[in-house]
């Protein structure tokens, strides 16, 4: 049997009321490179997938998400713990990302999107000629994970 406990609501009343974060929260997520692209994936519990706006300005992406809770008519609350909330995170992407096919999906409340890398910033082989009597000679370059996703701090 759950218990009524005044200080608990003083508690979560006295966070509401000296929360600095007034804008925009932060979602969780990881960000990972796997081959030829990199993943995010983002926490977005309770989110309605239409309320979800990607972007891609440039080199910078940038994901909002709406929480809005039903209020319901004549609904008398016992307990409200959760938020309506507007969620925001921007990364700069760098130079070896293929902007035009970003892609996403959402399910379970988790938000994933692929970054494919660029054909430019692929590895690839570059072949040295030689004299006419010498072999040729294979080098490799490589891609730099530099280059990749980075978070925009705010």
């Amino acid at each position: 049997m759950a218990t009524y406990d005044p200080l608990r609501d003083l508690d979560r009343l006295a966070s509401s009321l000296f929360d600095t974060r007034r804008g925009p929260r932060r979602m969780p997520m990881d960000l990972y490179r796997d081959g030829d692209h990199y993943v995010l994936t983002a926490d977005l519990p309770g989110i309605d997938p239409g309320s979800v706006d990607i972007d891609v300005d440039g080199q910078l992406l940038t994901i909002r998400a709406e929480r809005t809770l039903a209020a319901g008519e004549g609904v008398k609350w016992i307990t409200r713990e959760r938020e309506a909330a507007s969620f925001l995170r921007q990364l700069n992407l760098g130079q070896g990302i293929d902007t035009d096919n970003i892609a996403a999906s959402y399910s379970n409340g988790v938000l994933s999107v692929t970054i494919p890398v660029s054909e430019r910033a692929k590895p690839r082989k570059v072949e040295v000629a030689t004299d006419a009597g010498g072999p040729a000679i294979t080098a490799h370059e490589t891609g730099s994970s530099a280059d990749g996703p980075q978070l925009v701090e705010q």
